[in-house]
């Protein structure tokens, strides 16, 4: 029974230090590829590109996976999605959904 609590929190340590990486790796791509349109909180005032900071993760991760796979058009997304992996759209996601 001991044993059983022991591999239980040793999992879920597991998965709290995954999570923490996958959103520190989310903002370091956001930085190299985001934020020059969208910003990290929130766009330049002149700037025509909404704010990712705070949206829905899973509705982040569909756009982007839709971006890349053109079925949602936009010349300069198709071309910045396209070069993202499953695990890049998932840090990402992860990480402007977790800002404000």
């Amino acid at each position: 029974m001991k044993i059983h609590g022991i591999i239980s929190l040793f999992l879920l340590i597991s998965s709290i230090d995954s999570q923490a990486a996958s959103v520190y790796a989310g903002k370091a791509k956001a930085a190299a590829v985001c934020s020059q349109c969208h910003g990290i909180e929130t766009p330049a005032a002149e700037s025509s590109f909404p704010s990712l900071a705070g949206r829905n993760d899973e509705y982040l991760e569909q756009a982007l996976k839709d971006y890349r796979d053109k079925t949602r058009l936009s010349d300069i997304m198709n071309n910045i999605a396209g070069s993202l992996s499953d695990k890049d759209i998932n840090n990402i996601a992860s990480y402007y959904s977790r800002l404000k």
